[in-house]
């Protein structure tokens, strides 16, 4: 791995905008980090630091970059189709939309198609003797949550060409729009009291930080102090005036998460964000310049997705250790508790490294193919097994694996999804991907 490492890092054309994967790594580090020393868990069960010690609240001010990874999404994603858009044959921007999709798709789905598989069967394995019950049950069932990601982030992919031509005609009035149907929806939600509107923002806000991406590879996002200063100044009203919670994650017990759904108070957030990055710009390409720092990113951008599934899988498998060895686990937050935390990290991160290692051949890009290649009549195929695969890990991010074979069922939207059903739309979906990305004509 070291020396396709330097070879791919050495190959690093001098137009490639570093700063954009390091982005991508460190947003994704962030909320693994974050979750790392969030978890609250003593023998009785899994508490969240911050209900703990609400003080530590406005730390997810700078902890909660989420909005990062998808502004860099929309960022990559615009290179990207305006790449295949260049190369296509005339008349053939339907076979440019499957390429894309599929490519984006495959690197995405074949990991998270493994992790679903694996715990899947794990999770059948347990209940069928008899367990699933204390730290296990909890594993089970929170073990899944960061796919709600995933799922928002294949909407992205899908939604790409018609915000990109969107974003093309209009430029900053496509975040307008987005950011005033996000702001309408919370207007219904709050002082209308329209049920289940609530949900449209899962679509209005991640998409409008989306846009953000689409801007900055414009270069038309010129003044990120103005765009910070805007986002934190808005963000602090909404919240300060508003009915949005301090906290920019989810907090057990309350009525209203800023995340899930999402707020016009998390748009905010994003908009802050995306500024402040965007600030340390410059100091940052000059970093990574250096050889070794390059290096490094690089062989962290090829395992990252890998890393974030299994994530918890490592948490909850060291608490697994330490309760089995009869380490006292102290009262959250308290003197011992943080003296114990570097350890904990530390053995996270050693399993998620294990963990990586085992897996990390799945998140492998396929081969790329040519726009108009009879492989890439698989467009409709491909964009259902999309829809599939986003309600399936959707769903399965709600409801978890725990209670596998009893009929357990989350509220998807205004949905009942069950864990089987949760894992058949993700299997079917991830089929009929790979099913498109061979093509009918394909040998």
């Amino acid at each position: 791995m070291g020396s396709r490492v330097r070879e791919l890092a050495g190959a690093t054309p001098a137009t490639r905008d570093r700063y954009v994967d390091l982005l991508r790594v460190a947003s994704l580090a962030a909320v693994v980090l974050g979750h790392w020393l969030m978890a609250a868990v003593t023998p009785d069960g899994v508490g969240n630091l911050l209900a703990v010690v609400p003080a530590l609240q406005p730390l997810t001010w700078l902890l909660q970059v989420m909005p990062v990874f998808f502004f860099v999404g929309g960022f990559s994603h615009a290179l990207s189709y305006r790449s295949l858009l260049r190369k296509r044959p005339e008349g053939s921007e339907s076979s440019v939309y499957s390429a894309f999709l599929r490519a984006r798709l495959q690197r995405l789905l074949r990991p998270t198609t493994v992790f679903v598989l694996v715990w899947g069967a794990a999770a059948l394995l347990v209940q069928l003797l008899g367990g699933g019950g204390g730290l296990t049950g909890v594993t089970l069932r929170m073990v899944t949550q960061p796919l709600w990601f995933i799922g928002i982030y294949l909407a992205m992919v899908a939604f790409t060409p018609p915000l990109l031509r969107l974003h093309e005609r209009y430029g900053w009035g496509a975040f307008a729009a987005l950011a005033g149907a996000a702001a309408t929806v919370d207007v219904l939600r709050f002082a209308a009291g329209v049920p289940y509107v609530e949900f449209l923002n899962f679509a209005f806000v991640w998409l409008a930080v989306h846009q953000l991406g689409f801007l900055r590879a414009d270069g038309r996002i010129r003044r990120p102090a103005l765009l910070a200063g805007a986002g934190l100044a808005a963000a602090c009203a909404l919240v300060a005036f508003g009915p949005y919670p301090l906290s920019m994650v989810g907090m057990p017990g309350e009525k209203v998460s800023n995340m899930a759904p999402p707020t016009l108070a998390l748009l905010a957030h994003g908009l802050w964000l995306v500024g402040a990055v965007e600030l340390l710009r410059a100091p940052a390409a000059r970093l990574l310049e250096r050889p070794r720092v390059w290096r490094t990113v690089v062989a962290a951008n090829g395992v990252a997705m890998t890393a974030f599934l299994w994530h918890l899988t490592a948490m909850f498998g060291v608490y697994g250790a330490l309760l089995a060895l009869d380490v006292p686990l102290p009262a959250p937050a308290s003197a011992a508790w943080w003296a114990q935390v570097p350890l904990r990290i530390a053995c996270a991160a050693a399993l998620t490294a294990t963990l990586v290692a085992a897996f990390r051949t799945f998140e492998r890009p396929a081969a790329p193919e040519a726009p108009g290649h009879p492989a890439a009549s698989g467009g409709p195929l491909a964009a259902l097994g999309a829809t599939l695969c986003l309600l399936g890990v959707l769903g399965l991010s709600m409801v978890g694996f725990n209670g596998l074979l009893d009929g357990r069922t989350a509220l998807l939207i205004a949905i009942p999804v069950s864990a089987p059903a949760a894992v058949a739309m993700t299997l079917g979906g991830w089929l009929l991907v790979e099913r498109a990305g061979r093509g009918r004509g394909a040998r």
